[in-house]
């Protein structure tokens, strides 16, 4: 991780110190993923129902990135309405999958995303890293997993 821009948060007890990563160093499954980026692009909002308790959520991508490239960011619901083009956000606690072998950076449950007033070079859309197709070697990530019962 580079140690670019350094944040310090308070913690429960003592200082903790918040790396920030370009988007060149993202990769699949990694987990408390901190990123300043600028939105390129929001696409569309479309209509998904949750497999739970059949729910209605809105989901949406955007194309974020910096100088170094881009990455798609998945949205859902109220965070879709937070996002729009050539403002600069703080990423804090994101996730990386693989959604069909493609890279996607998630923000999940826990993740928080903050518009700042900080300056973003031209972000490099040449170097897209969810056009990269990544092969998954994981069992568990197979199209043909068992899926347990519910009883």
């Amino acid at each position: 991780m580079s140690k670019e821009v350094a944040e310090v948060v308070l913690g429960v007890d003592k200082l903790l110190p918040v790396e920030y990563v370009k988007v060149k160093a993202l990769k699949p499954d990694l987990r408390k993923v901190n990123l300043i980026v600028r939105v390129v692009k929001v696409w569309d909002p479309r209509v998904v129902y949750s497999r739970r308790d059949r729910s209605e959520h809105r989901v949406a991508e955007a194309l974020v990135g910096d100088e170094t490239g881009c990455v798609l960011l998945n949205l859902w619901d109220d965070q879709i309405d937070t996002f729009s083009t050539d403002e600069v956000f703080k990423i804090r606690n994101g996730y990386t999958k693989l959604f069909r072998g493609f890279l996607r950076l998630n923000l999940g449950r826990y993740g928080e995303a903050k518009k700042v007033d900080r300056e973003v070079g031209e972000v490099d859309t040449e170097n897209n890293l969810s056009k990269k197709f990544y092969e998954s070697s994981s069992f568990w990530t197979t199209p043909y997993r068992r899926r347990r019962r519910r009883y």
